[in-house]
């Protein structure tokens, strides 16, 4: 398993711009390795909903949701960021489910 540190991209993620740089370099991983990856958020502070749609919640455009929870494990996680990442993860498969309409 191979593990990607949010750590190393700032303590406070909460802009978009940190999480498109933090997409790229977690798609630039998944795309170099068929090992599952562990998205470990240990050491940091703040994740941001923005953040969360931007790095996490914008990869359902490159794989399906169930591809995405099948190479990746979320590790070191606490509740507020829980939250904010399910709702992105919410808000982005409801609005691509009004594109394809």
């Amino acid at each position: 398993m191979k593990t990607f540190k949010f750590k190393d991209i700032n303590e406070f993620l909460g802009t978009r711009q940190l999480g498109a740089i933090a997409r790229k370099k977690l798609l630039s991983l998944m795309n170099d390795t068929d090992e599952r990856i562990s998205l470990d958020f240990e050491g940091v502070k703040v994740v941001s909903n923005s953040f969360a749609d931007e790095c996490l919640a914008k990869l359902l455009y490159e794989m399906s949701f169930e591809e995405l929870k099948r190479r990746t494990t979320f590790v070191s996680v606490d509740d507020f960021a829980r939250q904010n990442i399910a709702i992105a993860f919410r808000r982005r498969l409801n609005a691509m489910k009004q594109e394809v309409l």
